[in-house]
């Protein structure tokens, strides 16, 4: 590890996952190719846009609730397409001189992330940066991180599903623990990701085919590997749960079933 960041190659021809988010989203920044992805992952998976949804809203009550407590420097982390309510706007409004990098490999969102990511006020501060999550350390030795963030006090992460597109063989858990062991004490990881363990028999029998069909790997984890991201850090209640029963607002927020969203998330604090 450590070595130079290898960028997706930008291929509208091949499905991509941040375009094809922004397709579930609703967005318009998404190609023919990743929006029949999307279409055949949709076909056994029907709730598949409200998941994304709720993936979505879990990201923004997590950073609320961390910056809420005081944290002022966020990393995010496969950050997807810009959007509504990113996360430098949820942190920023509540403190206008929050700092947040935005990491990624996919050079579309570098270029849209560049373009759009765009601070609230003077006080605060974004930067995007290019990075692959299969290596943490050339994303820590990043000079636009350095000159964003200081790795001396308490950083908020954010791996919004990003962990399911990496493989077993990209030893992930190795990866998430090489962050955190940068990071000082009263640091957060904030994580999403798709688990088998949320899908209805028939959508489980059919989940290797259709993402295989789909042209997008991901990977299904059970509770206890997703768990397994988070060892010796605090988590916040409730635990591990489906994104939307994550200390959710409204009742209308947990009106899905488990089997609809397919998505645990959690947030943990370094102690």
């Amino acid at each position: 590890m450590g070595g130079a960041v290898i960028l997706q190659p930008y291929d509208v021809n091949v499905p991509n996952a941040a375009r094809r988010y922004n397709y579930w989203l609703g967005g318009k920044d998404h190609y023919a190719a990743d929006r029949a992805s999307g279409d055949v992952v949709a076909a056994v998976f029907p709730a598949v846009r409200q998941a994304a949804l709720a993936n979505r809203l879990f990201v923004r009550r997590a950073v609320t609730f961390m910056a809420r407590r005081g944290v002022t420097q966020f990393l995010d982390i496969g950050c997807g397409l810009p959007g509504l309510h990113n996360t430098h706007q949820i942190a920023q409004r509540i403190n206008p001189a929050t700092r947040v990098v935005y990491a990624d490999n996919d050079p579309l969102v570098l270029v849209h992330g560049r373009a759009l990511f765009v601070p609230l006020s003077r006080l605060g501060v974004t930067a995007v940066v290019p990075a692959d999550l299969r290596d943490p350390a050339a994303l820590l030795a990043d000079p636009g991180l350095h000159d964003t963030l200081d790795l001396g006090r308490p950083v908020g992460v954010l791996l919004g599903a990003v962990l399911h597109y990496l493989d077993d063989s990209d030893h992930p858990h190795k990866a998430v623990q090489h962050l955190l062991d940068a990071l000082p004490a009263g640091s957060w990881l904030a994580l999403t990701h798709a688990s088998g363990d949320l899908l209805t028999e028939a959508q489980a029998a059919h989940a290797h085919v259709t993402i295989e069909r789909s042209g997008i790997a991901v990977t299904l984890r059970s509770l206890n590997d997703i768990a397994g991201f988070l060892p010796g850090l605090d988590l916040v209640a409730p635990g591990l749960v489906a994104v939307h029963r994550w200390r959710a607002g409204r009742p209308a927020d947990t009106l899905l079933d488990d089997t609809q969203v397919g998505i645990y998330g959690g947030l943990a604090r370094k102690p």
